[in-house]
Protein backbone atom coordinates (compact mmCIF):
# COMPACT_ATOMS: atom_id res chain seq x y z
CA UNK A 1 0.00 0.00 0.00
CA UNK A 2 2.43 2.84 -1.19
CA UNK A 3 1.42 6.62 -2.01
CA UNK A 4 -0.38 6.69 -5.28
CA UNK A 5 0.94 9.11 -7.80
CA UNK A 6 -0.83 12.39 -7.30
CA UNK A 7 -0.32 13.34 -10.93
CA UNK A 8 -1.20 9.90 -12.60
CA UNK A 9 -3.17 10.18 -16.18
CA UNK A 10 -6.73 9.41 -16.10
CA UNK A 11 -7.19 8.88 -12.84
CA UNK A 12 -10.93 8.18 -12.28
CA UNK A 13 -13.58 7.28 -9.90
CA UNK A 14 -13.22 3.30 -9.19
CA UNK A 15 -16.07 0.84 -9.43
CA UNK A 16 -15.55 0.13 -5.38
CA UNK A 17 -15.74 3.94 -4.75
CA UNK A 18 -19.01 3.85 -7.34
CA UNK A 19 -19.96 0.99 -5.02
CA UNK A 20 -19.29 2.85 -1.83
CA UNK A 21 -21.42 5.88 -2.29
CA UNK A 22 -24.43 3.43 -2.80
CA UNK A 23 -24.95 3.15 0.92
CA UNK A 24 -24.48 6.44 1.48
CA UNK A 25 -27.61 7.55 -0.32
CA UNK A 26 -29.24 5.62 1.88
CA UNK A 27 -28.19 7.21 4.49
CA UNK A 28 -28.75 10.97 3.18
CA UNK A 29 -32.42 9.31 2.09
CA UNK A 30 -33.19 8.73 5.74
CA UNK A 31 -31.62 12.11 7.19
CA UNK A 32 -33.72 13.70 4.77
CA UNK A 33 -36.64 12.18 5.58
CA UNK A 34 -36.44 12.33 8.96
CA UNK A 35 -35.32 16.59 8.69
CA UNK A 36 -38.54 16.73 6.59
CA UNK A 37 -41.12 15.56 9.05
CA UNK A 38 -39.19 17.64 11.68
CA UNK A 39 -39.98 20.70 9.67
CA UNK A 40 -43.30 20.04 8.73
CA UNK A 41 -44.29 19.60 12.67
CA UNK A 42 -42.95 22.70 13.36
CA UNK A 43 -39.89 21.19 15.24
CA UNK A 44 -37.42 23.30 13.60
CA UNK A 45 -34.56 23.57 16.51
CA UNK A 46 -34.60 19.66 16.87
CA UNK A 47 -35.11 19.14 13.59
CA UNK A 48 -31.84 21.15 12.40
CA UNK A 49 -29.22 20.20 15.25
CA UNK A 50 -30.57 16.15 14.90
CA UNK A 51 -30.23 16.79 11.03
CA UNK A 52 -26.60 18.56 11.35
CA UNK A 53 -25.39 15.84 13.78
CA UNK A 54 -26.31 12.70 12.08
CA UNK A 55 -24.94 14.60 8.36
CA UNK A 56 -21.76 15.21 10.39
CA UNK A 57 -20.79 11.48 10.76
CA UNK A 58 -22.26 10.49 7.00
CA UNK A 59 -20.44 13.54 5.48
CA UNK A 60 -16.99 13.11 7.85
CA UNK A 61 -16.98 9.09 7.06
CA UNK A 62 -17.19 9.62 3.21
CA UNK A 63 -14.69 12.32 3.12
CA UNK A 64 -12.01 10.19 5.33
CA UNK A 65 -12.16 7.42 2.96
CA UNK A 66 -12.25 9.76 -0.02
CA UNK A 67 -9.29 11.60 1.17
CA UNK A 68 -7.40 8.29 2.25
CA UNK A 69 -8.48 6.30 -1.30
CA UNK A 70 -7.31 9.00 -3.45
CA UNK A 71 -3.63 8.81 -1.43
CA UNK A 72 -3.25 4.65 -1.16
CA UNK A 73 -5.92 2.76 -3.07
CA UNK A 74 -4.99 -0.34 -3.77
CA UNK A 75 -7.98 -1.97 -4.88
CA UNK A 76 -6.72 -5.30 -3.55
CA UNK A 77 -9.18 -7.88 -1.43
CA UNK A 78 -8.15 -6.41 1.86
CA UNK A 79 -8.52 -3.08 0.74
CA UNK A 80 -11.47 -4.16 -0.56
CA UNK A 81 -13.05 -6.24 2.93
CA UNK A 82 -12.08 -3.24 4.63
CA UNK A 83 -14.07 -0.77 2.93
CA UNK A 84 -16.89 -3.22 3.20
CA UNK A 85 -17.18 -2.67 6.96
CA UNK A 86 -16.93 0.66 6.18
CA UNK A 87 -20.12 0.70 3.89
CA UNK A 88 -22.36 -1.57 6.66
CA UNK A 89 -20.92 0.95 9.10
CA UNK A 90 -23.25 3.37 6.99
CA UNK A 91 -25.82 0.77 6.89
CA UNK A 92 -26.10 0.60 10.61
CA UNK A 93 -25.31 4.55 11.17
CA UNK A 94 -28.65 4.73 8.81
CA UNK A 95 -30.61 2.17 10.17
CA UNK A 96 -30.53 4.56 13.77
CA UNK A 97 -31.63 7.97 12.22
CA UNK A 98 -34.80 7.24 12.82
CA UNK A 99 -34.65 6.44 16.69
CA UNK A 100 -32.00 9.57 16.97
CA UNK A 101 -34.52 12.16 15.41
CA UNK A 102 -37.88 10.73 17.19
CA UNK A 103 -36.39 9.51 20.74
CA UNK A 104 -32.47 11.60 20.71
CA UNK A 105 -31.15 8.00 21.02
CA UNK A 106 -27.62 7.82 19.35
CA UNK A 107 -26.88 4.18 20.11
CA UNK A 108 -27.31 2.83 16.67
CA UNK A 109 -25.49 5.72 14.68
CA UNK A 110 -22.16 6.11 16.99
CA UNK A 111 -22.33 2.04 16.77
CA UNK A 112 -22.19 2.16 13.22
CA UNK A 113 -20.35 5.58 12.85
CA UNK A 114 -17.44 3.84 14.93
CA UNK A 115 -17.68 0.30 12.85
CA UNK A 116 -16.45 2.50 9.82
CA UNK A 117 -13.82 4.39 11.90
CA UNK A 118 -12.42 1.57 13.26
CA UNK A 119 -11.91 0.46 10.01
CA UNK A 120 -10.63 3.03 8.37
CA UNK A 121 -7.91 2.69 11.61
CA UNK A 122 -7.25 -0.44 10.33
CA UNK A 123 -6.69 1.41 6.71
CA UNK A 124 -4.13 3.66 8.23
CA UNK A 125 -1.99 0.84 9.88
CA UNK A 126 -1.59 -1.25 6.57
CA UNK A 127 -0.23 1.90 5.22
CA UNK A 128 2.20 2.85 7.56
CA UNK A 129 3.75 -0.50 6.90
CA UNK A 130 4.61 0.84 2.94
CA UNK A 131 3.99 4.37 3.33
CA UNK A 132 8.20 5.29 3.53
CA UNK A 133 8.22 8.65 4.53
CA UNK A 134 5.06 8.63 5.03
CA UNK A 135 4.52 6.16 7.80
CA UNK A 136 4.18 9.03 10.72
CA UNK A 137 1.53 10.53 9.14
CA UNK A 138 -0.47 7.57 8.70
CA UNK A 139 0.25 6.36 11.72
CA UNK A 140 -0.86 10.29 13.39
CA UNK A 141 -3.99 9.14 11.76
CA UNK A 142 -4.65 6.33 13.23
CA UNK A 143 -3.88 7.12 16.44
CA UNK A 144 -6.18 10.34 16.29
CA UNK A 145 -8.58 8.60 14.65
CA UNK A 146 -9.20 5.35 17.23
CA UNK A 147 -8.38 8.14 20.14
CA UNK A 148 -11.70 9.94 19.05
CA UNK A 149 -14.27 6.74 18.62
CA UNK A 150 -13.50 6.58 22.42
CA UNK A 151 -14.72 9.79 22.80
CA UNK A 152 -18.06 9.01 20.76
CA UNK A 153 -18.53 6.27 22.98
CA UNK A 154 -18.72 8.25 25.73
CA UNK A 155 -20.93 10.56 24.10
CA UNK A 156 -23.52 7.88 24.48
CA UNK A 157 -23.42 8.48 28.30
CA UNK A 158 -24.39 12.35 27.90
CA UNK A 159 -28.23 12.73 28.44
CA UNK A 160 -30.15 14.58 25.57
CA UNK A 161 -30.29 18.11 26.29
CA UNK A 162 -27.63 21.24 25.84
CA UNK A 163 -24.54 19.53 27.53
CA UNK A 164 -25.14 16.79 24.29
CA UNK A 165 -25.36 19.01 21.77
CA UNK A 166 -21.98 21.09 23.06
CA UNK A 167 -20.16 17.64 23.71
CA UNK A 168 -20.84 16.82 20.23
CA UNK A 169 -19.54 20.69 19.21
CA UNK A 170 -16.10 19.40 21.11
CA UNK A 171 -15.76 16.02 19.91
CA UNK A 172 -16.53 16.94 15.88
CA UNK A 173 -13.59 19.68 16.51
CA UNK A 174 -11.31 17.13 17.66
CA UNK A 175 -12.33 15.14 15.05
CA UNK A 176 -12.00 17.43 11.97
CA UNK A 177 -8.35 18.30 13.97
CA UNK A 178 -7.08 14.92 12.95
CA UNK A 179 -6.20 15.70 9.52
CA UNK A 180 -4.47 18.88 10.74
CA UNK A 181 -2.69 17.24 13.43
CA UNK A 182 -1.75 14.39 11.16
CA UNK A 183 -0.10 16.42 8.00
CA UNK A 184 1.45 18.44 9.90
CA UNK A 185 5.21 17.75 8.97
CA UNK A 186 4.13 15.45 5.87
CA UNK A 187 1.33 15.25 3.39
CA UNK A 188 -0.72 13.04 1.74
CA UNK A 189 -0.41 12.93 -1.79
CA UNK A 190 -3.97 13.82 -3.83
CA UNK A 191 -4.81 14.10 -6.77
CA UNK A 192 -6.79 16.98 -7.99
CA UNK A 193 -8.50 15.64 -10.33
CA UNK A 194 -9.98 12.72 -8.70
CA UNK A 195 -10.37 14.16 -5.20
CA UNK A 196 -12.61 17.08 -7.11
CA UNK A 197 -14.69 14.15 -9.19
CA UNK A 198 -15.43 12.62 -5.74
CA UNK A 199 -16.74 15.49 -4.46
CA UNK A 200 -18.75 16.14 -7.51
CA UNK A 201 -20.35 12.47 -7.59
CA UNK A 202 -21.31 13.21 -3.76
CA UNK A 203 -23.18 16.23 -5.23
CA UNK A 204 -24.96 14.03 -7.72
CA UNK A 205 -25.87 12.24 -5.05
CA UNK A 206 -27.83 14.65 -2.62
CA UNK A 207 -28.93 16.63 -5.76
CA UNK A 208 -30.52 13.16 -7.01
CA UNK A 209 -32.43 12.62 -3.59
CA UNK A 210 -33.64 15.95 -4.16
CA UNK A 211 -34.80 14.75 -7.50
CA UNK A 212 -36.43 11.28 -6.04
CA UNK A 213 -37.69 12.77 -3.00
CA UNK A 214 -39.92 16.14 -4.50
CA UNK A 215 -40.85 13.60 -7.18
CA UNK A 216 -42.46 11.04 -4.38
CA UNK A 217 -43.67 13.48 -2.81
CA UNK A 218 -45.62 15.22 -5.70
CA UNK A 219 -46.84 11.86 -6.66
CA UNK A 220 -48.41 11.27 -3.17
CA UNK A 221 -50.44 14.71 -3.39
CA UNK A 222 -51.99 14.22 -6.66
CA UNK A 223 -54.91 12.68 -5.19
CA UNK A 224 -54.71 15.01 -2.41
CA UNK A 225 -55.07 18.61 -3.77
CA UNK A 226 -58.11 20.06 -5.54
CA UNK A 227 -56.37 21.64 -8.21
CA UNK A 228 -53.39 20.44 -10.23
CA UNK A 229 -52.13 23.94 -11.06
CA UNK A 230 -50.01 24.88 -7.86
CA UNK A 231 -49.03 21.18 -8.26
CA UNK A 232 -47.60 21.17 -11.03
CA UNK A 233 -45.93 24.88 -10.57
CA UNK A 234 -43.88 23.39 -7.77
CA UNK A 235 -42.96 20.81 -9.41
CA UNK A 236 -41.60 22.83 -12.51
CA UNK A 237 -39.45 25.18 -9.98
CA UNK A 238 -38.33 22.43 -7.97
CA UNK A 239 -36.73 20.77 -10.84
CA UNK A 240 -35.55 24.49 -12.29
CA UNK A 241 -33.76 24.80 -8.59
CA UNK A 242 -32.19 21.33 -8.71
CA UNK A 243 -30.85 21.87 -12.07
CA UNK A 244 -29.55 25.21 -11.33
CA UNK A 245 -27.68 24.08 -8.65
CA UNK A 246 -26.32 21.54 -11.08
CA UNK A 247 -24.81 23.94 -13.55
CA UNK A 248 -23.45 26.74 -10.51
CA UNK A 249 -21.80 23.38 -9.07
CA UNK A 250 -20.11 22.48 -11.96
CA UNK A 251 -19.29 25.39 -13.44
CA UNK A 252 -16.17 26.52 -11.75
CA UNK A 253 -12.79 23.82 -12.35
CA UNK A 254 -13.07 22.61 -8.79
CA UNK A 255 -8.91 20.94 -8.83
CA UNK A 256 -7.40 24.45 -9.06
CA UNK A 257 -9.39 24.72 -5.56
CA UNK A 258 -6.68 22.22 -3.70
CA UNK A 259 -3.76 23.76 -4.44
CA UNK A 260 -2.29 23.65 -1.08
CA UNK A 261 -3.39 21.57 2.29
CA UNK A 262 -4.70 24.83 3.70
CA UNK A 263 -7.09 25.29 0.40
CA UNK A 264 -7.85 21.70 0.60
CA UNK A 265 -9.17 21.50 4.41
CA UNK A 266 -11.29 24.79 3.42
CA UNK A 267 -12.88 22.56 0.40
CA UNK A 268 -13.35 19.70 2.18
CA UNK A 269 -15.38 21.03 5.15
CA UNK A 270 -16.77 23.69 3.26
CA UNK A 271 -18.46 20.84 1.77
CA UNK A 272 -20.70 19.58 4.55
CA UNK A 273 -22.79 22.89 4.34
CA UNK A 274 -22.88 22.38 0.70
CA UNK A 275 -23.68 18.85 0.84
CA UNK A 276 -25.97 19.24 3.41
CA UNK A 277 -27.99 22.17 2.26
CA UNK A 278 -28.59 19.82 -1.12
CA UNK A 279 -29.61 17.24 1.04
CA UNK A 280 -32.13 19.41 2.83
CA UNK A 281 -33.42 21.40 0.25
CA UNK A 282 -35.28 17.86 -0.72
CA UNK A 283 -37.28 18.54 2.67
CA UNK A 284 -38.20 21.75 2.28
CA UNK A 285 -40.01 21.35 -1.23
CA UNK A 286 -41.90 18.25 0.92
CA UNK A 287 -42.50 20.50 3.21
CA UNK A 288 -43.87 23.08 0.60
CA UNK A 289 -46.18 20.10 -0.60
CA UNK A 290 -47.32 19.50 3.28
CA UNK A 291 -48.73 22.96 3.26
CA UNK A 292 -50.32 22.38 0.16
CA UNK A 293 -52.33 19.11 0.93
CA UNK A 294 -53.33 20.28 4.45
CA UNK A 295 -50.71 17.69 6.12
CA UNK A 296 -48.74 20.35 7.34
CA UNK A 297 -49.82 23.70 9.48
CA UNK A 298 -46.86 26.03 9.05
CA UNK A 299 -47.43 28.87 7.52
CA UNK A 300 -46.56 29.53 3.80
CA UNK A 301 -43.70 31.74 5.15
CA UNK A 302 -42.38 29.46 7.29
CA UNK A 303 -42.73 26.70 4.97
CA UNK A 304 -40.80 28.86 2.07
CA UNK A 305 -38.30 29.40 4.29
CA UNK A 306 -37.35 25.59 4.67
CA UNK A 307 -36.43 25.75 0.99
CA UNK A 308 -34.72 29.57 0.93
CA UNK A 309 -32.22 28.66 3.46
CA UNK A 310 -30.83 25.73 2.10
CA UNK A 311 -30.36 27.20 -1.33
CA UNK A 312 -28.45 30.17 0.39
CA UNK A 313 -26.26 28.11 2.21
CA UNK A 314 -25.22 26.23 -1.02
CA UNK A 315 -25.04 29.24 -2.91
CA UNK A 316 -22.88 30.80 -0.18
CA UNK A 317 -20.72 27.47 0.42
CA UNK A 318 -19.59 26.69 -3.46
CA UNK A 319 -19.05 30.25 -4.53
CA UNK A 320 -16.59 30.63 -1.78
CA UNK A 321 -14.30 27.34 -1.76
CA UNK A 322 -14.54 27.18 -5.90
CA UNK A 323 -16.13 29.83 -8.03
CA UNK A 324 -14.58 32.82 -6.07
CA UNK A 325 -11.39 32.28 -7.15
CA UNK A 326 -12.24 31.67 -10.54
CA UNK A 327 -14.55 34.38 -11.33
CA UNK A 328 -14.90 37.60 -12.44
CA UNK A 329 -16.06 40.51 -10.57
CA UNK A 330 -19.53 40.61 -12.03
CA UNK A 331 -19.96 36.59 -11.47
CA UNK A 332 -18.88 37.42 -7.76
CA UNK A 333 -20.87 39.96 -7.05
CA UNK A 334 -24.10 37.83 -8.58
CA UNK A 335 -23.94 34.70 -6.07
CA UNK A 336 -23.69 36.14 -3.28
CA UNK A 337 -25.97 38.93 -4.15
CA UNK A 338 -28.44 36.14 -5.36
CA UNK A 339 -28.09 34.20 -2.16
CA UNK A 340 -29.39 37.18 -0.40
CA UNK A 341 -32.37 37.53 -2.69
CA UNK A 342 -33.75 34.12 -2.41
CA UNK A 343 -34.52 34.76 1.42
CA UNK A 344 -36.91 36.87 0.17
CA UNK A 345 -38.85 34.34 -1.39
CA UNK A 346 -41.18 33.51 1.69
CA UNK A 347 -42.79 37.05 1.18
CA UNK A 348 -43.79 36.01 -3.08
CA UNK A 349 -47.15 34.63 -3.22
CA UNK A 350 -46.03 31.88 -5.20
CA UNK A 351 -43.61 28.95 -3.55
CA UNK A 352 -40.39 28.85 -5.18
CA UNK A 353 -40.77 31.11 -7.83
CA UNK A 354 -38.34 33.97 -6.88
CA UNK A 355 -35.76 31.40 -5.87
CA UNK A 356 -36.26 29.55 -9.30
CA UNK A 357 -35.82 32.73 -11.31
CA UNK A 358 -32.39 34.12 -9.08
CA UNK A 359 -31.19 30.42 -9.88
CA UNK A 360 -31.90 31.29 -13.41
CA UNK A 361 -30.48 34.85 -13.47
CA UNK A 362 -27.13 33.02 -12.13
CA UNK A 363 -27.14 30.58 -14.59
CA UNK A 364 -27.17 33.10 -17.24
CA UNK A 365 -24.71 35.52 -15.76
CA UNK A 366 -22.28 32.13 -15.55
CA UNK A 367 -22.86 31.26 -19.18
CA UNK A 368 -21.94 34.73 -20.43
CA UNK A 369 -19.07 34.63 -18.19
CA UNK A 370 -16.69 31.76 -18.11
CA UNK A 371 -14.18 30.78 -15.50
CA UNK A 372 -11.39 32.74 -15.53
CA UNK A 373 -8.07 30.94 -15.12
CA UNK A 374 -5.87 32.70 -12.63
CA UNK A 375 -2.12 31.28 -11.73
CA UNK A 376 -2.73 31.19 -8.18
CA UNK A 377 -5.76 29.30 -8.69
CA UNK A 378 -3.96 26.15 -10.00
CA UNK A 379 -2.64 23.30 -8.58
CA UNK A 380 1.09 23.78 -9.30
CA UNK A 381 0.96 27.10 -8.01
Amino acid sequence: MVPRDPAQPHRTASPLELFFDLVFVVAVSIASAQLHHALSHGEFVHGVTSYAMLFFAIWWAWMNFTWFATSFDTDDWPYRIATFVQMAGVLILAAGIPAAFEHGDFTLPVIGYVVMRVAMVTQWLRASRTAGPLRGVALRYAGGIAVVQVLWILFLLIPSGPVQLTAFVVFAVIEISVPVFAERRGQTPWHPHHITERYGLFTLIVLGESLLASANAIIDALDEVERLGPLLAISALAFVVTASLWWIYFWPPHHRAIASLGRSLRYGYTHYFVFAAAAAFSAGVEVELDVMTGESHLSPVAATFTVSIPIAVFLLGIWWIAIRDNADRIVNTVIPLGALVVLLDPFVPVPVALTAAVMVAIVVVLVRHPPVLRAAARPDA
